[in-house]
């Protein structure tokens, strides 16, 4: 059963009170309450009210009752523009936009049956496996990334105080001299 209530033309803009009706979007009604009773927007008075306007009527006109109630949907629009004018300098005049919203509310009860939980056992499992899939997948691309960086040239010292290079994994064909054999042979250059 839904039960709807509806705002209209609250002197608010609807993007301002749009951002206090996504706050309590798909909430019980006792957490909607608690929520917009310490919000610090302007908009959160008259959603709270609207909300208590549609518990009002789930109970009176429907007889239902108000546990199992959450906000299916909170919708906001934009309703008619009132049109001031403010005065500027050089005889001129720019316009003020006065703006109202519309706010509309559809409650309904929150029951699970034994075909729901089923579905939302199985959309688990699969949100658990499609993530270690993915995760495998990561792990694999990381490892086949790491094993093709290529490895620079190692200087190691003998005893003799000369310098070798060993070149473990540098490409191949490169006919440029890499860092390392440029530094030995300076070295053999100043030891000279």
């Amino acid at each position: 059963m839904e039960v709807k209530a509806i705002a209209r033309n609250i002197r608010m803009s609807p993007r301002k009170v749009r951002l206090v009706a996504d706050l309590v979007r798909g909430m019980d009604l006792s957490e909607a309450e608690a929520q917009l009773t310490f919000v610090r927007k302007a908009a959160a008075r008259p959603v709270l009210k609207l909300i208590l306007s549609a518990k009002a009527n789930a109970g009176h006109n429907f007889k239902l009752g108000t546990d199992d109630l959450y906000i299916k949907t909170i919708t906001v629009d934009g309703g008619p523009i009132l049109h001031r004018w403010t005065p500027r300098a050089f005889g001129r005049a720019t316009p003020i936009r006065k703006r109202t919203s519309h706010i509309t509310v559809i409650l309904s009860e929150r029951t699970v049956t034994g075909a729901t939980k089923e579905l939302s056992k199985a959309v688990v499992k699969k949100v658990v496996a499609g993530g270690a899939e993915k995760k495998d997948r990561a792990e694999k691309s990381l490892a086949v990334k790491v094993e093709k960086k290529p490895r620079r040239a190692r200087i190691e010292k003998s005893d003799s105080a000369e310098t070798v290079v060993k070149q473990s994994a540098v490409k191949k064909g490169s006919d440029k001299p890499t860092t390392a054999d440029r530094s030995a042979k300076s070295k053999k250059a100043s030891a000279k």
